[in-house]
């Protein structure tokens, strides 16, 4: 990675614009801002970019749109995309098209330097790689980019996906505001969904630890009691996590 990296911005929004701006060139960066996918596309086609900042919610065409064509023309520059909590699922589907990350809008400082940085660090060891085949990069440049594979790191059921990287949960558009124990239970319920599951597997594989019967009820009582009322408050939602008489919980996300 080098401090001079060229960097695009894609965002209709003047002020995301200006932060991004702003927080990658204090950093040294060369940083170059679109307000429109049509402008980014003017600018794909005749420079060249090490990196680019996409928003998936353009006014003119959507995120995953200039995605497809920095894909075509400059397969080798990392894609990192903006999105709200709603446009998640897009995110998703994003990052199966080949793009590196996603940041929540607004964007925190820190989370857009380190997706920046581990991008581009990415990037030149995928290029040193490259260069180190028989051909190098000429011989690379001839085979057309193959489509990343789903990324392993989601779980998606229903209204519900879980980023199990970035420890995020949202539920029909919504971001959970969870602690690690909860953020691992509704993770744990909604990869065995439909499937109930025991009090004493949730507080081994939550918790890790084996008790009796008895005592993993009242461990899993009181998380279940809290990630309830998180549910209800973000989405007004009471019936994602029910409760089966003397076997345990299941999660109904379909």
């Amino acid at each position: 990675m080098t401090p001079s990296a060229k960097i695009l911005v894609v965002d209709d929004e003047k002020a995301i614009r200006f932060i991004l701006e702003e927080t990658l060139t204090r950093d040294g960066y060369q940083v170059t801002t679109a307000e429109s996918g049509a402008a980014a596309l003017a600018l794909l086609a005749t420079q060249h970019f090490d990196l680019a900042l996409l928003d998936l919610k353009l006014k003119d065409m959507e995120g995953t749109d200039v995605l497809s064509a920095l894909r075509r023309l400059s397969p080798d520059t990392v894609a990192i995309m903006l999105t709200a909590h709603a446009s998640l699922e897009s995110a998703v589907a994003a990052l199966r098209q080949g793009a590196h990350d996603y940041l929540f809008k607004p964007c925190q400082t820190d989370e857009i330097r380190e997706s920046v940085r581990t991008g581009l660090r990415k990037r030149q060891r995928e290029l040193s790689e490259r260069d180190a085949e028989p051909g190098g990069r000429e011989h690379a440049e001839a085979v057309p980019p193959q489509p990343a594979p789903a990324p392993a790191r989601f779980l998606q059921r229903g209204g519900l996906i879980v980023d199990v990287e970035r420890h995020v949960i949202t539920l029909d558009g919504h971001l959970l505001q969870l602690s690690p124990t909860e953020f691992n239970l509704l993770a744990h319920l909604a990869g065995a969904a439909p499937r109930v599951v025991s009090a004493q597997e949730l507080v081994r594989e939550v918790q890790g630890y084996d008790v009796d019967v008895w005592e993993a009820r009242d461990v899993v009582r009181f998380h279940i009691h809290r990630l309830r009322q998180k549910l209800r408050e973000a989405t007004g939602r009471r019936d994602l996590i029910r409760n089966v008489r003397g076997v345990g919980y299941v999660a109904d996300l379909e």
